[in-house]
């Protein structure tokens, strides 16, 4: 399937589904997410699907998002104009909201005044699309155009002090559009509204379920891949590479080969555990590459991150390549690749989204390796993801293990890479995580990791002073549903001392503690 229509599980599949329309929205996967969480099923298209196409898909209703272009603008991305006449609902939001009034006999222009962030709604009509809802909430905005005017056909259900038409429907069609973005957390009555589209108005019983996506899931699997070709898959010992590895086993059996690399910048202990696991607990047929030494000589001296994030892809795909060819017909290729890492490596459905990082597992492993790429949970959050681990009998410990770059310890090294330095914070890292199991947070944290900063403080040690250098220990620990947006965790106070004491005791070289509390945007959650 092309990128005009991402799969976010079966697309062939005859079940209820809701087409979501991508105009370049940082936020469009997350309406994927909210229409999942209440068991539709929904696609990515891009904004030239066309009307028939979507007909031939038997859509329920489609939602046309937000994007950061004027519907005015000659290059802004357009709909097909058929897709009003569908005969099925359609939910505009923000540029979505914009683009249907425009088409159907409205004005849109620059706003008086922009909103951004958390504003009043005033809602006069709580109707259709705003059923439930209270005469006033709150509701998250993100624009500087705005609908101007609209035609009689459009009746207004709510206004902002700046923005006086922000939510609509149409008189005799299931039109319907909101200026706000009802998608986000920010947004409190969002999901309400969005569960309105879904069922009071597309008709959705919600049959998609954990199940669905795994039966579905394997048979994509198994078309793809045919009767006889083996697959090798790059497994991590993260959450997302695991449950690809579980996945895949179950597709195909033992025509699956799981190649692990130990660059030498993994946690203590990851290889012992990943082995484990997969060739003890699963039976998979594990290859196991050694190449800490490889990875630690490439990177000496190197000290700017995104350089690091390029000399350990090149190497990683050396290495992998080694392996792979020692492997009789293997034709296709496995990663664990979910959404965020899709969008962030500015691979957005709508093809206009920003790269924000390099080196995810997206592209990690070029073309010129000659496999052809199975990636089963491209088009999943990481919640959705740990779902279907647990239903295919991965360990609780596994399942619910917190994020690790693909880069490893190289991104929570401010500096060069050494053995010590990594030695250094593989301890304080193990420290932190020891913590915070023993006091009942781990389940309540969606990553956590400590960051080495080597810059030289003064510290007391005994009785005199010490500069310790490389002595920074930064921790991170944050809170997040999608790993799209995130808030730091306000942590208990006896937690962070206690495991600030222990880093600081126990690890030769540390006399400084910080925690960082940043959120994400603007900042990221790794740090490099």
């Amino acid at each position: 399937m092309s990128r005009a229509g991402i799969e976010a599980g079966m697309s062939t599949s005859p079940r209820e589904s809701i087409a979501i329309i991508d105009f370049g929205s940082q936020y469009s996967q997350l309406i994927a997410r909210r229409i999942r969480e209440n068991h539709v099923f929904c696609e990515i298209f891009a904004p030239s699907v066309r009307a028939d196409q979507l007909r031939e898909r038997g859509v329920r209703g489609v939602i046309l998002t937000g994007g950061p272009m004027s519907t005015y603008d000659g290059a802004a991305p357009q709909a097909d104009p058929a897709i009003f006449s569908l005969g099925v609902p359609i939910l505009g939001i923000c540029y979505g909201m914009q683009l249907t009034c425009q088409a159907l006999g409205g004005s849109v222009g620059a706003a008086e005044s922009r909103e951004y962030g958390r504003v009043r709604l005033h809602v006069a009509r709580a109707e259709s699309i705003l059923a439930h809802l209270p005469t006033e909430t709150s509701v998250w905005m993100s624009h500087g155009d705005c609908v101007t005017r609209i035609s009689d056909d459009f009746i207004p259900l709510a206004r902002t002090e700046n923005c006086p038409v922000a939510a609509v429907r149409h008189r005799d069609r299931p039109l319907f559009g909101v200026q706000f973005h009802p998608e986000v957390t920010h947004t409190p009555l969002g999901s309400q509204l969005l569960r309105n589209f879904a069922y009071e108005i597309c008709g959705c019983r919600g049959d998609w379920s954990t199940g669905n996506i795994i039966a579905d899931a394997v048979e994509r699997v198994r078309r793809q891949v045919g009767p006889d070709a083996r697959v090798i898959c790059g497994l991590s010992g993260g959450v997302d590479s695991s449950v690809t590895a579980a996945l895949l086993q179950r597709a195909i059996g033992d025509r699956l080969v799981c190649i692990y690399v130990d660059n030498g910048l993994m946690r203590r202990g990851e290889t012992d555990l990943v082995d484990a696991t997969f060739r003890g607990h699963f039976g998979v047929h594990l290859r196991i590459a050694n190449a800490g030494d490889r990875f630690l000589s490439a990177l000496a001296g190197v000290t700017d991150p995104q350089q690091k994030r390029r000399i350990i892809g090149r190497e990683f795909i050396e290495v992998f390549r080694d392996e792979a060819r020692r492997i009789d017909g293997a034709r296709f290729l496995a990663q664990g690749t979910i959404y965020p890492d899709v969008i962030e490596s500015g691979h957005g459905p709508g093809g206009v989204t920003a790269a924000i990082k390099a080196h995810h597992n997206v592209g990690g492993l070029p073309a010129e390796l000659g496999f052809e790429l199975v990636e089963p949970l491209r088009n999943l959050f990481k919640d959705e993801v740990r779902q279907i681990g647990e239903a295919l009998g991965l360990h609780e410990d596994m399942v619910w293990r917190h994020p690790f770059p693909g880069p490893g310890l190289a991104v929570r090294i401010m500096g060069e890479i050494t053995p010590q330095r990594l030695e250094l914070l593989r301890a304080a890292d193990e420290i932190l995580l020891e913590e915070i199991a023993a006091r009942g947070w781990y389940r309540k944290i969606a990553q956590a990791f400590t960051v080495l900063v080597p810059v030289e403080s003064v510290g007391v040690m005994g009785d005199g002073r010490s500069y310790e250098g490389q002595s920074l220990i930064v921790l991170r620990m944050v809170e997040t549903s999608d790993f799209m947006t995130a808030d730091w965790v306000r942590i208990d106070h006896e937690l962070l001392a206690a495991a600030s004491n222990r880093i600081i005791n126990e690890v030769r070289g540390v006399n400084r503690v910080a925690y960082d509390v940043s959120s994400k945007p603007p900042s990221t959650i790794e740090w490099q």
